[in-house]
């Protein structure tokens, strides 16, 4: 017997009569590649709504010295910008600070509070009904405890209404945003159709100035296709080996139709050294490396500037698909729910079995896969209007000489599922 959908469990009346709702989600940017159109979805279907955002900070830590990093996560500028969320709640990095955000959302009384949670162990129907108070309507995802989690089913069952975290009869062919999808349906009856689910991104001309302005400095011409690699996740098993890279590009460079190209290996601050001994090593030309330094669009406006992406199972993949880029996506088999979505602009390379790690690809395989004609992509897009539309943002007044994007950074450009 099939299950009967239940869609809009939020009382409608409920929804009319509230101003404001509460979100509380754990984020990474693969996540919110996906979540923010179920996000703007909703603010469209409940404009009066004003939709305050509470960030679970899982490397929550009392270890001051990780917690620069940890304010500094890309993932919030994005949020900040993406003009969605009226307040924010993103100062959750240190267990004294997250009881501040928790005080100060329980004086606000939200008349609902929705936790889209789905890690067990951050309990977030707890966090939603205590939020909530006995007065509002509390809402989390329907997970299934382990026998010994009896705080966590109690309060489960405390909440006004669940969330099923996987649509039922999906089959095989379930997609993440089939699931996000169906947790808004859920939620608010807000439907997605599939062309509404392909991710986007708005990109502020200064990180676009800011791009052009980082390859004139590299020396990059117009002629020249450009090609980003992105090997590293942070998961090792996610991983390319940066030998890999090395040898991707002795591949590519020995290609009539890629030789002339430029290559920008995408890195985290700690391997920078590792990247460009590698580079001097090796001799690679036409070679430099590349980390988002200020702002997380420094890494979508660097992706939408380039001509091929070939990333790794991290949001990079995903992020390639907002900006309209061909990527090579270097997959294990065992993780198909997570494939970019957009099939025109990616190629698909797995894993060849269910236990192999992503370092088992072999460059040869890209090289195989690569598109016959580098500017392909270059002559064939039309970029998405929206990358424009917050050209003029008036909170990001750095000037150009104060924004680079290579060397040492305080802000990571990788970020995975």
């Amino acid at each position: 017997m099939r299950r009967r959908l239940e869609l809009g469990k939020i009382p409608a009346e409920q929804l009319a009569n509230a101003e404001r709702i509460l979100f509380i989600a754990h984020l990474a940017i693969g996540d919110f590649t996906y979540l923010q159109n179920g996000f703007r979805a909703f603010k469209e279907a409940y404009p009066h709504l004003k939709i305050d955002l509470f960030i679970e900070e899982v490397r929550c830590t009392n270890d001051p010295k990780k917690w620069p990093f940890l304010k500094k996560y890309s993932l919030y500028d994005w949020v900040g910008k993406c003009g969605i969320f009226d307040k924010i709640y993103n100062k959750n990095y240190s267990p004294a600070l997250r009881l501040e955000s928790i005080v100060e959302a329980k004086l606000q009384k939200y008349p609902i509070v929705v936790s889209i949670e789905t890690l067990a162990s951050l309990n977030g129907a707890g966090l939603a009904r205590d939020i909530a108070g006995p007065d509002g309507f509390a809402m989390g995802m329907d997970i299934r405890y382990r026998w010994y989690q009896i705080r966590e089913k109690l309060d489960l069952k405390k909440l006004d209404a669940t969330i099923e975290v996987i649509k039922p009869h999906n089959g095989n062919d379930r997609h993440i945003s089939d699931d996000y999808a169906y947790w808004f349906s859920q939620i608010g009856g807000v439907m997605l159709f599939p062309e509404e689910r392909y991710p986007f991104v708005r990109i502020p001309k200064k990180w676009q100035k800011d791009a052009r302005k980082q390859l004139k400095k590299w020396g990059v011409t117009a002629e020249q296709p450009i090609v980003f690699i992105n090997h590293i996740a942070k998961n090792p098993r996610r991983s390319w080996k940066l030998e890999q890279v090395r040898e991707l590009i002795e591949l590519m460079q020995q290609q009539p139709q890629w030789q002339n190209s430029f290559f920008i290996i995408n890195g985290i601050p700690e391997i920078f050294p590792e990247i460009t001994a590698l580079i001097e090593k090796h001799q690679l030309k036409n070679t430099a490396p590349f980390s988002a330094l200020d702002n997380f669009f420094q890494l979508p406006a660097m992706l939408a500037a380039s001509d091929l992406i070939i990333s790794v199972e991290t949001a990079v993949m995903h992020l390639a698909n907002a900006v309209h880029v061909p990527v090579i996506a270097l997959m294990r088999i065992k993780t198909l729910e997570w494939v970019p979505l957009n099939e025109a602009l990616t190629t698909l390379i797995f894993t060849p079995k269910r236990a192999d790690v992503i370092a088992d690809i072999p460059p040869q395989r890209v090289i195989d896969a690569l598109p016959e004609n580098p500017l392909a992509g270059r002559e064939e897009r039309i970029l998405d209007g929206n990358i424009d539309d917050l050209g003029d943002d008036l909170d990001e007044n750095l000037e150009d000489e104060g924004s680079v994007a290579e060397g040492s950074s305080t802000t990571a450009s990788e970020d995975g599922e």
